[in-house]
């Protein structure tokens, strides 16, 4: 396809006119008092989200946006492009319980994916939930799923426009009828059944003001309830609750032979957790009243089960090794004789499972994936063969059956599906997704350039083969850098239109992250927060230097946690890109602890309470280090309507402060806010056409002012 240049002065000429122009954003006289410090808050009024005011400013802002994009012919090639390569059939990874396998199948552009149900590995798909049905626009989606252990219920959560909030139903999986059992006011939560299968535990918060799921609240005095099959909510049993504590967090599982129930517990600002557990007594009759106790309770390292053989229970850890390791400990001895089984490795540790009596342990090198086996002492028991390098999506397999499933993926290879037998050691595939997408002209390569301070960061480059590196090419960087969340080769369909047509599509590893362990994750967060943008902006400029793209034509993307990362970049380095596209980002770095999950982020980014938290916020946070009088490049900030992880006012308020404080001739400064949407792609609930439209206005953006040209 021809690529038509476009000079950076004239990507610029529609910009020249719109500074007068941007909806008005008034100003308030506010100011707060930080530790001393005098900060202004002209846009607090932003935050009210549900005023008149706001919504005209919203109302006002969509329509400007809807204007400019309008006359950018790329948007549109975008969109009709995106919608003929997403539409290809695909399945996830099957789970087993009873004699039943499930698994989700999309045909294409369906907006959710149905979950479909068989008898045995030959048995014959029904489709046992599609949640397409539940809302004419496909913004219903489903979320948990949980079968009994006898086979006969489904739990499953249906979580609404976007938001966090789920409610959870039970079905009957051999008639699909639903029972009337309806469990509310559910946030980050799982089902985990007691082995009677008589119920399950869960975890809930109370109820919102004036009953509303959607409210915008702060989470706070989590409970752990039981709920009986049959019963109504208000029946539930309260199982564990920390009312010392309203902030800390928390969820139960039941051990893999029904006796225990095992809680792990956060706290805000903690990088550890805390374990504890509740002995149910006999699995097939299990009471609820006995005492909780502390196993682990130190919060300094983390700690998840993986599964127990009578009394020992079995953990992955980072504690005393920051690449992870597996121990045992007996409940009797106590962690303090905790023994390690699987020590710790120059690889990083990142998914553990028992399976058969063997440790399934998935591995990042380079933050590609590896699978090695072990038995319960520890012995190496060999390797599970990938396809290539690329990136585990998920193994699963019940704790005492050989029977394994793995979802793989790279860029380039939308995904094989392999099942293994541990008792044989074969492995096969049982299913591959093929797309129309011909990939044999491309090619992945993984780089390795110095940041500022010299650490060196893995990058991964997806391009046309033969590409000629004089910088004439468009450029996309993608950057995350937080919350100990790795970046590893994974199938999308996005960059795949970027590359063919010509462009270059990276992926860069940035601290903060967490694909070489604790200390590589630790260096980019509170203090160190620096080193993640340090990383990002090295990567944008070794591209350049190195002529895959220039600074013209580079494009920055990141969502949420990489939202944070543009706009902090872009406020350090106005001249490093064409344009840039943050996706509800944290952009109020001195207010995000005050809203909906907020405040559990202070693991990362510490907060304002502290002198120390409000010194260094202060000096990246988005919304308060934008450069006036700077020549902005192109930014396209776009967020949901009903995000209840990353308040909306995070986006309203640094667009407004951008396009105030920008100076004549740089890049448009626009907001697209959709309307009954909430995280988007971080959350997993968004519908396909909703996915679409979000990619088609901010590549289509991104590609206008990176050298695109009408066909």
């Amino acid at each position: 396809m021809r690529i038509a240049a476009l000079t950076p002065l004239a990507a610029l000429v529609p910009a020249l006119a719109l500074a007068a122009a941007y909806p008005v954003s008034k100003t308030v006289e506010h100011v707060d008092d930080y530790h001393g410090t005098k900060v202004a808050d002209p846009y607090r009024w932003l935050e009210d989200i549900d005023s008149p005011d706001t919504k005209a400013w919203v109302k006002a802002q969509n329509a400007f946006t809807d204007a400019q994009l309008a006359q950018m012919p790329e948007v549109e090639q975008v969109r009709r492009r995106l919608t003929k390569l997403w539409n290809f059939p695909r399945t996830s990874v099957p789970f087993k319980e009873g004699p039943w396998y499930f698994f989700t199948r999309n045909d294409g552009l369906q907006n959710q994916s149905p979950l479909y149900v068989q008898e045995g590995l030959g048995g014959t798909p029904r489709v046992l939930i599609d949640p397409n049905t539940l809302s004419a626009d496909g913004t219903v989606a489903l979320t948990v799923t949980s079968p009994s252990p006898d086979g006969k219920w489904l739990g499953y959560g249906l979580a609404r426009a976007g938001s966090d909030w789920n409610e959870f139903h039970l079905r009957d999986i051999a008639t699909g009828q639903d029972a009337p059992d309806q469990i509310k006011w559910v946030k980050f939560s799982g089902m985990s059944w007691t082995h009677d299968a008589k119920g399950f535990f869960y975890s809930r918060l109370p109820e919102p003001p004036g009953g509303d799921a959607k409210v915008f609240s702060k989470i706070e005095n989590r409970q752990i309830h039981y709920h009986r099959v049959g019963t109504p909510q208000d029946e539930d049993a309260l199982v564990f609750a920390i009312p010392e504590h309203p902030e800390w967090s928390f969820g139960g599982q039941v051990s893999s032979d029904g006796r225990y129930l095992v809680i792990g517990v956060s706290q805000p600002g903690k990088l550890g957790n805390s374990v504890y557990y509740l002995d149910l007594g006999d699995g097939a009759a299990p009471r609820l009243g006995g005492p909780v106790v502390k196993l682990v309770d130190a919060f300094t390292a983390r700690y998840g089960f993986i599964g127990n053989v009578g009394r020992t229970f079995y953990f992955s850890t980072n504690a005393g090794a920051p690449r992870g390791r597996v121990i045992a400990v007996d409940l009797d001895a106590g962690l303090a004789a905790a023994k390690t089984i699987v020590p710790e490795s120059a690889d990083t540790l990142e998914g553990v499972r028992i399976s058969a009596g063997k440790i399934v342990a998935t591995y990042m090198h380079d933050a590609t994936n590896r699978i090695a086996l072990f038995d319960l002492d520890g012995r190496a028991a060999g390797e599970i063969p990938l396809p290539g390098l690329g990136s585990v999506t998920a193994v699963a397999g019940k704790f005492n059956d050989p029977e394994l499933f793995i979802g793989f993926n790279s860029f380039l290879a939308p995904g094989t599906v392999l099942r293994h037998d541990l008792a044989t050691g074969r492995t096969v595939t049982h299913a591959e997704t093929k797309t129309a997408f011909d990939a044999s002209g491309y090619e992945v390569k993984q780089v390795f350039f110095p940041s500022k301070d010299g650490t060196k960061i893995p990058l991964f480059l997806v391009h046309k083969k033969g590409l000629k590196l004089d910088g004439s090419a468009p450029g996309w960087l993608y950057g995350y850098g937080g919350f100990d969340i790795s970046h590893k080769p994974a199938f999308a369909v996005p960059p795949l239109v970027w590359i063919e047509r010509g462009g270059v599509y990276a992926d860069v590893c940035l601290r903060g992250g967490g694909e070489y362990g604790e200390e590589w994750h630790k260096a980019g967060t509170k203090e160190r927060k620096q080193n993640v943008f340090d990383d990002y902006i090295a990567a944008a400029d070794w591209l350049c230097a190195n002529g895959y793209t220039s600074h013209s034509k580079l494009v920055l993307d990141g969502r949420s946690n990489g939202g944070l990362l543009l706009g902090a970049v872009v406020n350090q380095r106005p001249d490093l890109c064409a344009a840039a596209v943050p996706a509800v980002g944290v952009m109020d770095m001195l207010r995000y602890h005050k809203f909906t999950v907020g405040a559990a982020w202070a693991s990362d980014y510490g907060n304002s309470d502290t002198p120390e938290g409000f010194a260094y916020l202060r000096a990246y946070s988005p919304l308060h280090t934008v450069k006036v009088g700077a020549r902005y490049p192109a930014v396209l900030v776009t967020t949901g309507d009903h995000d209840d992880r990353v308040y909306p006012a995070h986006s309203y308020k640094y667009t407004a402060a951008v396009q105030a404080g920008a100076a004549p001739g740089s890049g448009p400064i626009l907001i697209h806010i959709e309307s009954n949407a909430g995280h988007g792609g971080s959350s997993g609930t968004s519908p396909v056409s909703k996915t679409i439209a979000d990619w088609a206005l901010r590549m289509g953006f991104g590609a206008h002012f990176a050298g695109w040209g009408s066909n």
